[in-house]
């Protein structure tokens, strides 16, 4: 009847337990600082689908670039090995609603002394006999933490908040990685047209060059024409080896991002092609929209719920705990008689913390301190996104309208260049008129490229605030991979 009644307290008391600590509710939109509409002019549609955003650019290499980071990127492995730690964190969190079971066996073997001892002739002794024995034992022993007062639960609530957590703290990083190889490769487009521009204008420049030898041989201008030919030429070939560079540095960046050596993708980026466009519109939608794809809002959120539930936690540990343990153990100088006695005692006891100097009261409003500083983070989230939505919003405009008036200076610089070099050659007009305009046209070129550059990094960088490239209604927590190939981790098994 005693242990009857102790198996029965200790499966009610948990029914009957207190929960402390406050319950966690999501603050409002209102709360968070979240307006109904952009500040900026944004055309009145629904929200477009954009889990595969870089498809939308129709360029084969770029979908194929993306693809690889999203597969390899060792950013994103690391990011789904610390999804598996929180899982297992949540794991060891739940067993301590169970009781933990140990158990133990030993053998003995004993030698003793029987009979008496016999005097020999010459005075020697002997011992006339000599006992045995072996001892078998077995035992249990079973310890149950009750949680009187709900910090094992609050603990597990913690836990499952900080899976979520590092669920779209993965999702987060996938979607900077896919921008960043977008990103990058936007970057090495642009350097090709602006190798090609300097280049091109290097040809001009030569023969422009050329023209000046022969027009000062001639004795009809000074070699102040051919001087500034030739500083023009120098001028425009220093400009080579940075765009290189810039170049190599855009490529070394994708292969990396891609998980390979910096050099694995030159080859296949080495024919020059054109900036890809994009798509002319992206429907948006509400800021809410915005709020629920993005994955490290919802991170933030969730973080602020772990530690929230931390409060309770360290509430719990102002009053009572409550443990129930408990032994059985037998032994046997035979097999067969191991459990013909058995010994088995229980114990249930409450330990209440009476001095600490203030410390457990600390950590209470330690923990309320960092769940202040969790919803400020969560609300600067939030607000962060809303601002990289703009930004972005009125980086595609201004993109925009540069490029269509780099279009318009473009064709009017070609056109005042074509017409400088016929009447330098003819001598209608002086070197310093010609070298004007083929600078003029230079930029206009490097400009309408930086432009569209610009347009589609600017593309890019939406379809990232807007928190697309991924499905935001699927549980990030099922994206764990298997794990990777670590030659540690392989020995060792």
């Amino acid at each position: 009847m005693r242990y009857r009644s102790i198996l029965l307290l200790s499966l009610t008391v948990p029914i009957a337990a207190c929960t402390v600590g406050p319950n966690y509710h999501p603050a409002s939109p209102a709360a968070l600082g979240v307006p109904d509409a952009y500040s900026v002019p944004l055309p009145a549609q629904a929200r477009g689908d954009l889990t595969a955003w870089w498809t939308q650019f129709n360029d084969p290499l770029l979908t194929s670039v993306v693809e690889r980071a999203r597969a390899n990127n060792l950013d994103i492995a690391q990011a789904v090995a610390r999804l598996r730690q929180a899982r297992e964190t949540l794991v060891q969190s739940r067993a301590q609603l169970l009781p933990t079971l140990s158990g133990s066996a030993g053998y003995t073997r004993s030698q003793s002394i029987v009979g008496g001892t016999t005097t020999l002739p010459g005075g020697a002794t002997v011992i006339t006999g000599r006992g045995s024995g072996d001892t078998l034992s077995l035992g249990a022993d079973v310890q149950y933490q009750v949680g009187l007062f709900g910090e094992i639960r609050r603990t597990i609530e913690s836990s499952r908040a900080q899976y979520a957590t590092s669920g779209y703290d993965l999702a987060t990083v996938l979607l900077s990685t896919e921008a960043e190889a977008a990103r990058n490769y936007m970057l090495a487009r642009l350097y090709q047209a602006q190798l090609a521009n300097a280049r091109a204008s290097l040809r001009v420049q030569d023969d422009n060059l050329e023209i000046a030898g022969f027009r000062v041989q001639a004795g009809l201008v000074s070699s102040l024409d051919a001087e500034q030919a030739r500083s023009q030429r120098a001028t425009t070939a220093a400009t080579i080896p940075t765009i290189e560079q810039n170049y190599n540095a855009a490529v070394s960046r994708i292969g990396v991002l891609t998980g390979q050596a910096p050099s694995a993708l030159k080859a296949e980026l080495a024919a020059t092609q054109p900036i890809p466009a994009g798509p002319d519109s992206v429907a948006i939608g509400v800021p809410l929209d915005t709020l629920r794809q993005r994955p490290d809002v919802r991170a933030a959120e969730r973080q602020l719920a772990a530690t929230t539930a931390q409060i309770g936690v360290a509430k719990a540990q102002l009053y009572p705990a409550f443990a129930i343990s408990g032994s059985l153990s037998t032994d046997a100088s035979k097999l067969g008689n191991l459990f013909q006695t058995v010994a088995g005692q229980v114990f249930a006891g409450l330990t209440q913390a009476i001095f600490n100097g203030g410390r457990l009261r600390s950590q209470v409003r330690s923990t309320e301190a960092a769940a202040d500083g969790a919803f400020a983070l969560y609300k600067s989230t939030v607000l962060q996104g809303l601002e990289d939505v703009e930004n972005a919003v009125v980086a595609l405009d201004s993109a925009k309208r540069r490029a269509e008036q780099f279009t318009i200076a473009l064709d009017a610089a070609n056109t005042s260049a074509i017409l400088s070099r016929s009447q330098y050659r003819a001598g209608l007009t002086d070197f310093v008129t010609l070298n004007t305009t083929e600078t003029a046209l230079l930029n206009a070129r490097n400009g309408l490229s930086q432009a569209q550059s610009d347009r589609a990094t600017a593309l890019v960088q939406l379809f990232l605030a807007l928190g697309g490239g991924w499905d935001s209604s699927a549980d990030p927590t099922a994206a764990i991979a298997p794990p990777a190939s670590n030659p540690i981790v392989r020995q060792e098994r």
